[in-house]
């Protein structure tokens, strides 16, 4: 929901970090790589109850993921660049809720596995939507430049991260914060259903 109005305040900031790292001969992948790794740092930190690397670390996950697609505008974007991009996210978002999970089974389990159920879903619409507009040609930049059809909804990375970022600084407070999220995420997930069946009509 969110996204779309970020993009003009911190696209311009982002673009100039990606056009340094690229002039430093850094690519996009090593970029998407190098996040990736981050963000399995902070799962691993939170798992281990280490709340304030884990808030950093998370931090640092989402600037490189903003971060490979500024040096991707800078260099050459690439059909594998956007799939490493969008998978690797995907399981950065699953293993967040997993870390609050190993980190205390009696309060989080199930709050973790309805909001892993909910991210399941909302991906689930979100991706199925990308192959079929590919297959339609349909496009849109709403969201900024990206390699696949980016279906807006109620539950996109912005509100995931603000998420993420509540439940390291309040760890105790995960519970509430799933369930409300996964509650958003599946309306999410309908809205996007519905707004896909509609455009696949017609």
């Amino acid at each position: 929901m969110l996204d779309a109005r970020l993009r003009p305040l911190i696209d311009p900031p982002l673009n100039q970090m990606g056009r340094l790292l690229a002039a430093g001969g850094v690519g996009p992948n090593t970029v998407t790589l190098t996040g990736f790794a981050l963000g399995m740092g902070s799962a691993a930190a939170i798992a281990g109850g280490y709340w304030l690397a884990g808030l950093i670390l998370i931090a640092l996950n989402r600037l490189a993921d903003g971060l490979d697609g500024a040096v991707a505008r800078a260099t050459r974007k690439t059909d594998l660049g956007g799939y490493l991009d969008i998978t690797l996210d995907f399981f950065f978002y699953g293993a967040i809720p997993l870390a609050f999970a190993v980190q205390n089974p009696h309060a989080n389990a199930l709050a973790a596995a309805a909001l892993l159920a909910s991210f399941y879903a909302n991906g689930s619409a979100f991706l199925a939507f990308a192959i079929m507009a590919e297959k339609n040609k349909l496009t849109t930049d709403t969201q900024g430049q990206k390699s696949l059809y980016y279906l807006g909804g109620l539950a996109e990375g912005t509100e995931t991260i603000a998420l993420f970022l509540l439940m390291a600084l309040l760890p105790g407070w995960f519970p509430f914060f799933a369930w409300g999220f996964a509650c958003v995420c599946f309306i999410s997930a309908g809205a996007r259903v519905m707004i896909g069946v509609k455009a696949l009509r017609s």
